[in-house]
């Protein structure tokens, strides 16, 4: 249907939603995802970040002639699908009929976020607070401000949009905008996730670690492992300490006796574990990690049946000191000396 100079006839804006939620769940049927920018009362956005996106639109001489129609669209409901994702905003304003709206916005240079990044260096104390906005106004400007922070100028955007206005910038395209500063109020990140960069770069993670002396932490490690290994127990936040390799499983089979010999004697290691899990109740466990800790185990040598040849021990020996206990199978092939 033709109209003078390619106008639509005024449609009330009851009629205008009635009509466009029919034509949304159409839509929807075909798998559209809808997603409405509500807005209740006469302010657009309410937070922050929402206040900070639509202040600095009216500030850009470019956008102000077409910015009071777009802003009465959006405040009665006529953007009844917004899409936010990385350099582009999809959505569909409802008008005289429905309209397809696409704002492309140009990728954030590298250098830029960069230069932001360092601004806010140790002023942004959690992801929280950035995103709830409890921020420095100091900081607030350096991220929201034209030209150097994320919100982009007018350069760096491009419309689109089905109408027959062949202005740049229509109310429609103009009302998305709108719709953005109060999609903002319920999802900041999404201001992030519009130019490409994540928001957790900004959180100063210092603040969150602990602060240790140099050369405190490998000494803690250390005395964490020793205790450990002594009394296999795993202290949280310890090195591993190293284990045996695990002996391959026999199929399981009658039971050997093993010939009657001298019981073993008990590693020195386990001997002092005992003692000192048998210390009286009274002393302290201070005094207890001091005494452990005061003790300097050597790590028994492991040979192999080859290298206690060479030390003059036959097979015949290496059986013996097995029997008695004074060695003992470290692993398989390898051979440990007990003290």
């Amino acid at each position: 249907m033709g109209y003078y100079q390619q106008w639509a006839p005024y449609v009330p804006v009851a009629e205008r939603r009635r009509k466009a939620a029919a034509a949304m769940q159409k839509r929807a049927k075909k798998g559209l995802v809808v997603e409405p920018v509500v807005i209740e009362g006469r302010a657009i956005a309410r937070s922050a970040w929402g206040k900070r996106w639509c202040d600095m639109l009216e500030k850009q001489a470019d956008f102000t002639n077409r910015l009071p129609r777009g802003r009465t669209y959006a405040r009665n409901g006529s953007v009844v699908h917004l899409a936010i994702a990385k350099g582009e905003l999809t959505a569909v304003v409802s008008g005289s009929e429905l309209y397809d709206v696409r704002i492309t916005i140009a990728p954030l240079p590298e250098a830029r976020w960069k230069a932001v990044r360092r601004e806010c260096a140790g002023q942004v104390g959690s992801a929280l607070a950035l995103l709830q906005g409890k921020l420095s106004d100091k900081v607030m400007d350096v991220i929201a401000r034209p030209g150097s922070g994320l919100i982009p100028h007018a350069g760096e955007v491009k419309f689109r949009c089905s109408c027959p206005d062949s202005a740049t910038l229509c109310k429609h395209c103009a009302a998305v905008l709108y719709g953005v500063g109060a999609r903002l109020d319920t999802k900041p990140e999404l201001l992030f996730t519009l130019r490409g960069v994540s928001h957790l770069d900004l959180v100063d993670e210092a603040k969150v670690k602990i602060a240790v002396k140099p050369g405190a932490s490998s000494a803690l490690q250390a005395d964490d492992a020793t205790l450990s290994s002594i009394f296999g127990i795993d202290l949280g936040g310890s090195a591993p300490v190293p284990t045996e390799p695990a002996k391959k499983k026999t199929p399981a089979g009658p039971a050997k006796k093993a010939p009657a010999g001298p019981a073993k004697k008990a590693p020195a290691v386990a001997v002092m574990a005992k003692a000192v899990t048998a210390a009286p109740k009274k002393k302290k466990p201070a005094a207890v990690a001091a005494a452990v800790a005061a003790v300097v185990v050597a790590p028994a040598q492991e040979h192999t049946m080859a290298e206690l040849r060479a030390m003059g021990h036959s097979a015949a020996r290496v059986k013996a000191m097995l029997k008695e206990g004074t060695l003992e199978r470290a692993s398989f092939g390898w051979y440990r000396f007990i003290r």
